[in-house]
């Protein structure tokens, strides 16, 4: 739960580096709450016809700019700007290309967004 926790207290943070594994398991929590939300909006009656409700709309909005800030600190770590988020305008091929990109092996050593996150821990 640290993962998770501690991307949110950097919510806004968009310099450095964030490693392959703290990304991933923010990614997985994130999921298993927006679940368990969409969930409880079924159950007590407010979600739409599309499966959205109150609860899980405003934790989705909650947490849109924690997960923009982890996604371009992970990009820093594979030593790429930001900007490669725009890749997934590209169908199909972009949104494949930007996952394996996540999930590959960030940068060893420093680089220029920072020093390597795996020596700090």
């Amino acid at each position: 739960m640290n993962w998770y926790t501690g991307v949110l207290k950097k919510y806004a943070v968009f310099s450095g580096r964030a490693r392959r594994k703290v990304y991933w398991m923010f990614v997985l929590i994130n999921i298993i709450v927006s679940v368990v939300f969409v969930a409880i909006d079924n159950v007590i009656g407010t979600a739409s016809d599309s499966g959205t409700g109150v609860l899980s709309g405003l934790y989705s909005l909650a947490v849109l700019l924690p997960t923009l800030a982890v996604l371009v600190r992970r990009l820093h770590d594979t030593n790429r700007s930001g900007w490669w988020i725009l890749i997934n305008l590209v169908p199909f091929i972009g949104s494949l290309w930007l996952l394996f990109i996540l999930a590959s092996d960030g940068t060893p050593g420093d680089n220029s967004y920072g020093s390597n996150p795996k020596a700090a821990a």
